[in-house]
């Protein structure tokens, strides 16, 4: 099985023709923005509230594979295991499979990170993830396990927001690696920290941000293609800005959401799932606290309060969240599909619906099986691979009036959702992804008539998060 060496990545970026395009690409660091796309066909954006929910470690196929007219599939591919492991996976050639119809809540938290990213890619053939090592699953191999996809009946709110409004299905990390730098992205556009290196993977000690032990350390990918674990600075960033900078700088209001956890040895801590914990100029700030809030249910407060600003994001409890082998009393549980609707219900209902767009995502691919290749390869450890992306809004783009949901093919990636904050209120790019990346603007039509809302039906309601003890738990381990 081959993987992504320097060399093999130099031949392939070369080929694409993207080999310059990186943050700070030449001599002195600069780079070429490139024009500022439209976002919508007609009138000026009625947008004035973005909130992004991020939920965890799925794929499109893991999630919609089934979703009429999506690009989604029920059948993938596998690689010949080694003789060693086929006594517990006996596939002894690569073979076309099928993925097995299974639970929203699933035991198994599958490896994720950059090595991962290259075995489960394998030049190509996206059929190494019957071999990826289960990091907590002491020595086995994923099998087929990984090849699954939900049973649509449990997640019935994502199906019903997708039948609705728009579902995205080439929608790409903007980093090939796990949640850290995936939530890096989603306030930073990327993770070059200068013109040669950027942060990949998580880092080795935790919590992950200012608050991790102080030998804790990074990972790097370098611009020539080389992964560098360890060599990374100390995950208390003060090498790029951040979405918060051009907010702050424009006074556009902005949260961030997110629940507390107990890990050890730091004791209580805002938890791993906090980007601006590795921003040393928010975590050192007067917003740690106040817009980084430490109760990621004060959104329901706020929206109605009347107090819900411009910009958010919303990062759920580990129980709420979608990951894999979250346990309650010693049952895998996963209360994800109803805390998204409950927050899409909370602004349907309010006065911010004719004025907001709610973008929900994946924020990594966990280890699920997609059959979909990486769109291209850069040099900053990117493209990953798809996951979900759901957009909520009065303006969402139609298919028909009498078919309202629109499944957009438009290739995006993480870093589109800021390319859209950005245009939407005039704001500066932040890194090459953001400036390189498609908005998801193409995905509203603001000229036509402001849907009404009508309430997304699911298991739990809103009421049951309000009184939901928070569980604690760190959610997640890469």
């Amino acid at each position: 099985m081959r993987v992504w060496n320097a060399g093999w990545l130099a031949l392939i970026v070369a080929a694409l023709g993207i080999a310059g395009c990186s943050f700070g690409g030449s001599a002195n660091g600069s780079y070429a923005p490139m024009p500022a796309q439209r976002i919508s066909s007609g009138n000026s954006s009625p947008i004035k509230h973005v909130i992004v929910v991020i939920q965890e470690n799925r794929t499109f196929d893991n999630l919609f594979a089934t979703f009429p007219g999506a690009d989604g599939t029920t059948t993938g591919e596998a690689e010949a295991v080694p003789v060693s492991e086929q006594s517990q996976c006996p596939i002894d050639h690569k073979e076309k499979v099928n993925l097995t119809e299974g639970n929203l809540a699933v035991g198994d938290d599958f490896g994720h990170k950059y090595s991962d990213v290259q075995i489960d890619y394998d030049n190509g053939n996206m059929d190494g993830f019957d071999v990826d090592p289960i990091p907590a699953g002491g020595g086995k191999i994923a099998c087929l396990h990984s090849y699954q996809y939900v049973n649509p009946s449990q997640i019935a709110p994502y199906w019903d927001i997708a039948q609705q409004y728009v579902l995205a299905d080439h929608m790409y990390q903007t980093q090939g690696s796990g949640s850290f730098t995936a939530h890096q992205d989603l306030i930073a556009g990327g993770t070059a920290i200068d013109s040669h290196e950027s942060i990949i993977d998580d880092p080795s000690g935790f919590p992950w941000g200012c608050d991790s032990p102080s030998t804790t350390t990074t990972s790097l990918f370098t611009t020539d293609g080389q992964y560098e674990p360890g060599k990374g600075p100390f995950p208390c960033f003060t090498q790029y800005e951040t979405l918060r900078d051009r907010l702050d700088a424009a006074k556009i209001s902005w949260n961030y959401y997110t629940e507390k956890v107990v890990p050890p040895p730091n004791g209580d801590t805002a938890g791993i799932w906090n980007a601006f914990d590795a921003i040393s100029a928010v975590r050192h700030s007067a917003e740690w606290g106040k817009k980084v809030t430490f109760n990621d249910k004060l959104i329901f407060k706020d929206i109605s309060a009347g107090h819900l600003p411009a910009v958010s994001w919303v990062t759920p409890d580990a129980l709420n969240s979608d990951h894999p082998q979250e346990l309650e009393g010693g049952k895998d549980v996963d209360y994800g599909p109803s805390w998204v609707a409950s927050i899409v219900n909370a602004i349907g209902k309010s006065k911010y619906w004719k004025s907001s767009a709610i973008v929900i995502l994946w924020d990594d691919y966990g280890g699920f099986y997609d059959h979909e290749s990486p769109a291209f390869f850069d040099n900053r450890g990117g493209l990953g691979f798809r996951v979900p992306m759901l957009i909520v809004s009065p303006y969402a783009r139609e298919t028909t009036s009498s078919q309202p949901g629109y499944i957009s093919h438009t290739q995006y990636e993480t870093a589109s959702i800021l390319k859209f904050i950005e245009v939407n209120w005039g704001l500066k790019p932040l890194q090459l992804p953001d400036t390189r990346a498609t908005s998801i603007g193409d995905s509203f039509n603001f000229s036509q008539k402001p849907r009404s809302f009508s309430v997304i039906p699911s298991e739990h309601p809103q009421s049951f998060f309000l009184h939901q003890t928070p569980s604690g738990l760190p959610p997640d381990t890469e």
